[in-house]
């Protein structure tokens, strides 16, 4: 065992120590450059998803928002409170300019990912699309690469569908204990019980939860920093030359100045926001478009929501607060935000912080299970296989909540999740040229009049693209993004 341990430490080391920060960073500049700042271009349009005029006329259709919903609730969860906190904790307040920054690079990287997962995209008999990274490879690279979307597809499931999952229970267990005096057991099982109602259901029932579920906590979240801010207002601009200053060493707060700040911003924002890491293109290829790059921009969207609003809610509620103290002894990241909270408002939003953290660990299950799913569709699509993932992951999160210390078994998560990134940006750089070409496209067709472009598989008939899935007979109120 202990010989398995340091083995996966090796692979942690190899991928998160040495290689994926500086790729991703260098591979987000890259493809911002290429594209010609993409998500600048489009960021206006971004918004258009959040319309209700954008709702698909087919209940049964998976609609461009309701896709956003799913990924930003995935995207969204205890990294945006306890992992914002201790990016200030090590990094200082510059840790938070740099997050800022990787969101702005990871924007172009995921519109990039998402898109190539909607073009490879497959019809399924029940009218739903399954696609992401590793159909993209399928398709997109050929038949002789299928190994490589199969390695794929078992880091995802055994990383985010098993791994993260326990640790999730164990967040929600945990939180509830600690705030309100409920049993694991209690509390672990009714978590259970309702995701598992939602994750057999499929992906249209994960995506009415988190039309409901994810709008409620991201708002409700939102309002309270709004508060704080206001009430705080006059330090605000404070606040903001603290964040700059440190960032680039003109001010110091802990030791390692600018170093600590960009090394700590960088990890802790590619970690939240996920641009590059191929869980996103999951769930985007899921949504009923008329363009690939329709997706592709809204998915951008959701690393804006997910670190510039809100990571930074987090950031100021800490800031703007007398808890933290620069270079003062690390404390705990939930424990940090959730006393500043109090030190703002009062006792009464340490229950309020526990409900947000429910929402964000319950939206990260169902999505971390659509993952998987996903996966092993690659792997096997015989119905008593997913069935059996669904039961698997079920168990996973009774275990991680009743059981805090069995999580340790599940070190190789992080791991796996550096060498499916690893695959998912060597599939990027390897399709890129393809992803330029239908971005190509769509502009065109905007610069043409044509207010919302649609994919013609015609004018690829080089691409493996699944015809059926592009009839361009999406109705008119399905993602306008």
């Amino acid at each position: 065992m202990t010989f398995i341990e340091n083995l996966f430490g090796v692979i942690g080391d190899l991928t998160w120590g040495w290689s994926l920060i500086p790729i991703l960073v260098v591979l987000g500049i890259f493809i911002t450059a290429l594209t010609g700042f993409v998500q600048l271009q489009f960021f206006r349009r971004m918004f258009r998803v959040l319309s209700s005029k954008n709702q698909s006329g087919d209940p049964n259709a998976i609609s461009a928002r309701a896709a956003l919903l799913v990924s930003v609730g995935g995207r969204v969860g205890g990294g945006n409170i306890a992992g914002v906190a201790v990016a200030i904790t090590l990094g200082g307040p510059g840790a938070v300019f740099w997050m800022w920054a990787i969101a702005l690079v990871g924007m172009a990287t995921s519109l990039v990912e998402c898109s190539l997962a909607q073009l490879y995209k497959r019809r399924e008999p029940d009218g739903t699309f399954r696609g992401g990274p590793a159909r993209s490879i399928i398709h997109g690279l050929g038949a002789e690469y299928k190994w490589l979307a199969v390695l794929y597809a078992i880091c995802l499931i055994a990383a985010f569908a098993i791994g993260f999952n326990a640790f999730q229970g164990n967040t929600v267990a945990g939180a509830a204990q600690e705030s309100l005096g409920i049993d694991r057991m209690w509390s672990g099982l009714l978590l259970t019980v309702i995701a598992g109602f939602i994750v057999f259901g499929g992906i249209r029932r994960i995506a009415k939860a988190a039309d409901i579920v994810v709008p409620v906590m991201a708002v409700a979240y939102l309002l309270m920093a709004i508060i704080i801010i206001l009430i705080n207002i006059t330090e605000l601009p404070g606040v903001l030359y603290s964040i700059v200053m440190n960032a680039f060493g003109l001010e110091q707060a802990v030791g390692g100045g600018m170093g600590a700040a960009l090394a700590q911003g960088l990890r802790r924002g590619l970690f939240s926001n996920e641009a590059g890491l191929g869980s996103a293109p999951n769930v985007a290829a899921t949504a009923d478009v008329r363009h690939p790059i329709s997706q592709g921009i809204t998915q951008s969207f959701s690393v804006f929501i997910d670190t510039i609003v809100i990571c930074s809610c987090t950031a100021f509620v800490i800031l703007l607060g007398d808890v933290y103290t620069p270079g003062a002894e690390a404390i705990d990241g939930v424990v940090l935000t959730q006393q500043s909270l109090v030190s703002h408002l009062g006792e009464w939003t340490q229950y309020f912080l526990t409900f947000i953290l429910l929402l964000f660990a319950f939206s990260s299950i169902i999505y971390n299970y659509y993952l998987g799913e996903n996966a092993l569709t690659v792997i096997s699509e015989h119905p008593l296989a997913i069935n059996a993932l669904r039961a698997i992951v079920m168990g996973i999160v009774f275990l991680g909540a009743v059981a805090p210390g069995a999580t340790a078994v599940f070190f190789f998560s992080d791991p796996m999740m550096g060498i499916l990134a690893l695959v998912n940006l060597i599939a990027i750089m390897m399709l890129l040229p393809t992803c330029l070409r239908i971005l190509k496209d769509f502009r065109e067709q905007l610069r043409a009049g044509v207010e919302r472009p649609v994919l013609d598989p015609e004018k690829f008939p080089d691409l493996d693209i699944d015809r059926t899935a592009w009839t361009g007979k999406v109705s008119d109120e399905t993602a306008r993004a």
